[in-house]
């Protein structure tokens, strides 16, 4: 894995090199291994190297000013083998055994649809000095994060926001909407980040600039093509071959590989695979807190599994000194407390691995969270007609806080629409009228903004398969696959999910729901093909999350320390006196607003690591 930064100039000045390299030096844990850079006149690309395949001629920038066409790439190309032969048949000439060398090429040969071409996970540059274009690209589910800005002289881009900042052309100025936005999701969806005037590329979008202007298309769009005329014993048999497939496509490196392992059906089904393939080395992370540690599962499945296992727990204090570090490599707000877990245990791989798999993705095309079943649960009420369902809203609105049923009445007298916002809902709209000073809480759109359209997509689909497609374009890009790249690049490790892969999606996008969920379970199709790939109890044991316990420690070993941050803090976003209310009430028990109190933390804390302070480079 890499880093990568290109800066534009629009009215034709030269870049300057010390530009290229500080802006590529920021982001050295992306690519500890070599740095390399172009100055073309108007266009700089800078290249920090993780190396991983051909590693002895692979070093970027890749191309030469006789072709006039130079690249810069983040990622892993799945497919470039094949795409290789069929260049060659064409008649390209190859000089290094890269998979970079294979976009060049591709590029040449079919232009700016050479990224439909890639199965893979990428965030590249491509610099055509004769069309004066300058192409970037990100994966179709967006493993790879690719940032862009517009600055007073042109464009730059990079892997992560920290290049941008590091250029000094960009004021770091809190985004309030995204800041509204936030609260809900516990991120910051795409394609805004929580910096005012620095964007995400889309996931499955393409950038172009030409003639010194900027241009956003998308190329790539996952839709669900449900075949209910399929058995499910025909299913199971594809989704064991297309798993496997992917994961030997993933195998391609030529630095040692492993893969984390937890206690659930996915890394478990993953290192199944895996381990029939070559010996493998995993790894687990745990905590040191009674009921919050998979270790014990995970030790089991190792030992049955028969790879060479690897464990780290963590206590409190030592996740609370490593918490500035997250938040610096994570570069914006991300307040979901198991990226810790992907931190710690990817400092755990590195000792002993470049690679390693890992298991996100499989709930979102398989349907494997546990909410994905209240559309179920729900059915009875969701058929009552509209007045009914109503006025059960209007009871649960009158129930104290806390009591049986409350909940259940609330969501049933709501619409999908109304009620899901993709896999967290921290804050509702209502409830920021009070997080938020009185000065800033109604200057801002709802979060329905974000989902309406993706809704709106969905259309046609029934309630489960909307939520996975929700989450797809939410949840999936701006929490799980974002902290799984950032918190393995931090320790200079190239993470892989073989699940988050078109082919996989092909066929997942096919399966019935009733093969996915049923009021007892999650997974069924997967759980089932995966069956001879890990242990009896593996297979059938349900999700279990990956949970953290900041509920406890908010209540004992960080309370000190929360309530200090909030007292002294002096970031003009947030309720100070609200907050403190809450973290008291939760101490107390009255309710349990760790996860609410976490957003706001973590909040504080980024502001005053990119925000507040002057000297952040």
């Amino acid at each position: 894995m890499c880093g990568i930064v290109a800066v534009y100039n629009r009215y034709g000045i030269p870049v300057h090199s010390e530009q290229i390299l500080g802006m590529t030096d920021v982001v050295a844990h992306r690519g500890p291994d070599d740095a390399g850079q172009v100055v073309d006149g108007h266009v700089g690309l800078g290249f920090r190297r993780l190396s991983i395949v051909d590693v002895e001629h692979g070093a970027q920038p890749l191309g030469s000013a006789e072709n006039g066409v130079w690249l810069v790439f983040n990622g892993e190309i799945y497919n470039y083998k094949e795409l290789r032969a069929w260049l060659q048949e064409k008649g390209h000439a190859f000089h290094t055994e890269s998979d970079s060398e294979v976009i060049l090429r591709l590029y040449e040969e079919t232009g700016e649809q050479c990224v439909t071409y890639l199965r893979g996970m990428f965030g590249f540059v491509i610099w055509d000095k004769n069309r004066d274009v300058l192409l970037a690209a990100r994966d179709p589910f967006g493993i790879k994060p690719v940032y862009y800005a517009e600055t007073a002289t042109g464009y730059m881009i990079s892997s992560e926001i920290k290049s941008l900042l590091a250029s000094s052309m960009i004021d770091r100025e809190v985004d309030g909407q995204s800041f509204y936005h936030y609260l809900t999701f516990q991120y910051v969806p795409e394609p805004a980040t929580m910096f005012k005037g620095i964007h995400k590329l889309g996931a499955g979008h393409m950038l172009t600039i030409k003639n010194g202007t900027l241009k956003i298309d998308p190329y790539y769009n996952p839709t669900f093509n449900i075949d209910e005329s399929r058995p499910f014993s025909d299913l199971v048999e594809e989704a064991r071959s297309v798993l496997l497939d992917s994961v030997s496509k993933h195998r391609n490196s030529d630095v040692p590989r492993g893969a984390f392992l937890s206690g659930g059906v996915d890394s478990s089904s993953l290192v199944g695979m895996l381990q029939k393939m070559e010996p493998t080395r995993t790894f687990s992370v745990g905590f040191d807190e009674p009921g919050y540690s998979e270790l014990e599962l995970s030790a089991k499945t190792a030992a049955y599994l028969g790879t060479e296992h690897h464990e780290i727990s963590i206590d409190a204090q030592a996740y609370l000194d490593e918490l500035p570090n997250m938040i610096w490599h994570m570069d914006e707000p991300i307040a979901d407390p198991s990226a810790a877990g992907i931190y710690f245990v990817s400092r755990l791989a590195s000792q002993s691995v470049k690679v390693v798999f890992s298991g996100e993705g499989a709930d979102e095309f398989f349907g494997g969270y546990n909410i994905y079943r209240e559309p179920m649960s729900l059915q009875w009420m969701t058929s009552l007609p509209p007045g009914m369902r109503k006025l059960a809203g209007r009871l649960s609105e009158r129930m104290p806080d806390g009591m049986k049923g409350k909940g259940y009445l609330a969501r049933g007298s709501q619409s999908l629409q109304e009620r899901y916002y993709g896999n967290a809902k921290i804050f509702l709209d209502q409830e920021k009228t009070i997080v938020l000073p009185k000065n800033l809480s109604h200057e801002y759109g709802s979060a329905r903004e974000v989902t309406g359209p993706i809704y709106a997509k969905a259309a046609g689909y029934d309630d489960v398969t909307t939520m996975q497609y929700i989450d797809i374009h939410t949840w999936l890009r701006g929490n799980i696959l974002m902290k799984a790249d950032k918190m393995s690049m931090a320790h200079s490790l190239e993470l892989r999910v073989p699940f988050v892969d078109t082919k996989v999606f092909e066929f997942a996008s096919k399966i019935p729901t009733k093969y996915k969920i049923s009021k007892s379970s999650t997974k069924l199709l997967l759980r089932e093909a995966m069956k001879d790939f890990v242990p009896p109890d593996v297979q059938s044991r349900r999700k279990l999350g990956f949970p953290v316990p900041i509920r406890v420690w908010l209540r004992r070993e960080w309370y000190g320390w929360a309530k200090e941050l909030l007292e002294t803090s002096r970031v003009p976003w947030i309720n100070r006196e609200h907050a403190l209310r809450m973290l008291e009430d939760h101490r107390e028990g009255k309710y349990d607003a760790s996860r609410k109190l976490w957003t706001l933390l973590v909040f504080i804390l980024w502001h005053q690591m990119y925000i507040t302070r002057s000297n952040l480079f």
